[in-house]
């Protein structure tokens, strides 16, 4: 993805993420004039954002990541899926960190094996190849989890940590596997490359409307710095960029690209708050911290994942 959206959120509890949508009019108090200064204190803190992020850090790195997928889609495609399969299996490893510190014991193995196997058969046997790993790693799952503390132990929260487990699964391996299939098609790496352009679009044209005129909440109770104006600021973008891409790279019927800037505004816009609720319930802010200014690699994708499945499916309908 690119950079944090308005839709992303800012000074919130643990556990969300930040992009400053809604200005936020409280401010945190001082320290006691009593309080010896720490030496930390004439450290001159890393440059934020109105979204709360160090915003040259943060932009650093999207674009390093940016050229070097274009770079990829357009030069040697085949390599995307080695790098698809990386990042999921960074993504699920900190989500199952995450889970596992929060005593939701999922088992790491089965995803982060299954999770390969979900991406990787996808290359040559397509949906069928997907569903079949998928179906395979979710009875793993039930049954690693049933026997993990041994023959002899009864099971703890064995159906909360399963279902979870199988939220995991979906959430993150199944539906980057859309990226993979689309990865398949005619001009599958120019497809790739209009879907991910238009999530970008999306979070620039929210964190753009909302930084600047963010003054309505969207969901307070999940994301309280997610605005209706940088929602309208990623529809406007979203739109604008599917009109160009799906005309000029897929030669395909303009109003193509405005369904499918539409539809990938709220899909991203959701994935974002499916992680944003995650990380509330978690009570943490990030899931990782591999990416400066990001966050974690499951930071980057969360309205990526989503937003590949919608794409693979108005794309095959349609083109």
């Amino acid at each position: 993805m690119a950079e944090e959206t308005a839709a992303t959120d800012a000074v919130t509890p643990p556990g969300e993420g930040t992009a400053g949508a809604v200005p936020s009019a409280v401010s945190e108090p001082a320290p006691p004039a009593t309080e010896p200064e720490s030496p930390e204190a004439a450290v001159p803190a890393a440059p934020a954002s109105k979204a709360g992020r160090n915003l040259p850090a943060a932009l650093a790195v999207g674009m390093s990541l940016g050229l070097s997928l274009i770079a990829i889609l357009l030069f040697a495609p085949k390599v995307l899926i080695g790098v698809i399969a990386a990042a999921i299996a960074v993504a699920t490893w900190e989500v199952a960190k995450r889970l596992r510190e929060a005593d939701v014991l999922v088992p790491r193995i089965p995803l982060l094996v299954g999770g390969q196997a979900i991406v990787w058969l996808a290359w040559p046997w397509g949906p069928q190849g997907v569903l079949g790993a998928f179906g395979a790693t979710a009875l793993a799952v039930m049954v690693w989890r049933l026997f993990d503390h041994g023959l002899r132990a009864t099971p703890r929260n064995y159906l909360r940590d399963t279902a979870i487990s199988i939220f995991v699964l979906a959430w993150i391996p199944l539906l980057a596997s859309f990226a993979v299939l689309m990865l398949q098609q005619d001009d599958g790496n120019l497809r790739v490359l209009t879907f991910m352009v238009l999530v970008v679009c999306s979070d620039v044209g929210g964190y753009v409307a909302g930084v600047l005129f963010g003054k309505h909440p969207m969901v307070p109770h999940i994301s309280p710095k997610k605005s209706w104006e940088g929602f309208g600021g990623s529809l406007v973008f979203c739109v604008i960029g599917g009109l160009l891409t799906v005309t000029l790279l897929l030669q395909a019927n303009s109003m193509i690209g405005v369904l499918l800037g539409v539809g990938l505004v709220l899909v991203a816009t959701t994935g974002d708050l499916i992680e944003s609720q995650v990380k509330r319930e978690l009570g943490i802010k990030d899931m990782g911290t591999l990416l400066p200014g990001h966050g974690g690699i499951m930071d980057r994708l969360d309205s990526m994942l989503p937003s590949a499945f919608v794409a693979w499916l108005v794309l095959t309908a349609l083109l």
